[in-house]
């Protein structure tokens, strides 16, 4: 990305910020393949079947993120870290819709390796996931947003620090301590990690 785009996508932000609905419009082509980017590596680890493609992911993101002019975008790093929010909105929604059909069954194995959390995920493990973080984020909402950035937006660590507004080291710690809680979390009920 030039540094042309870098400083298109924050002004056109900015106008989306004050009101202008068409500000976002313009925005998507300059974020569009880096959000297919995100998506991609989610649906990396779907299972065949699924019908939810990475096309579809960035849609419902890019609707969901359309509707909210009220958000202060400070920059293109702060929208990706909204989109992995946005991203992972759905794919919880998404897991919840499957695991509606599939009451019941047995616990799964949760892994929380860097981008675990994709739509091919085992609805159980996504929704598990899930309320571990918000129940991370009611304590600390800093991790929750590394885990966010890191497991549902596919983010890298360089990626995550500059979308918080942090060093890349404070995020390798913070990391490391937000997998450390939620492997504690998730192994009490899940057999383990």
């Amino acid at each position: 990305m030039s540094p042309q785009d870098t400083g298109a996508i924050t002004r056109l932000l900015e106008a989306h910020h004050r009101g202008d609905r068409d500000a976002f419009d313009r925005l998507v082509p300059l974020v569009y393949e880096r959000m297919r980017r995100i998506a991609r590596a989610q649906m990396a680890r779907s299972t065949p079947g699924q019908t939810l493609s990475p096309t579809g992911l960035v849609h419902e993101a890019y609707v969901q993120l359309a509707a909210e002019t009220g958000v202060d975008w400070q920059d293109r790093s702060h929208f990706f870290a909204i989109c992995a929010r946005a991203m992972r909105r759905i794919l919880v929604d998404y897991a919840r819709r499957r695991q509606a059909s599939k009451r019941g069954g047995a616990t799964p194995h949760v892994t929380l390796d860097e981008g675990v959390v994709g739509a091919g995920t085992p609805a159980d493990v996504v929704l598990a996931v899930d309320t571990a973080v918000e129940r991370l984020a009611a304590f600390n909402p800093r991790l929750a947003q590394i885990v966010e950035c890191r497991s549902f937006g596919g983010m890298t660590e360089e990626e995550t620090a500059r979308a918080l507004g942090t060093s890349l080291r404070t995020v390798q710690r913070e990391w490391n301590r937000a997998r450390a809680w939620l492997r504690r979390e998730l192994g009490e009920g899940t057999g383990g990690v």
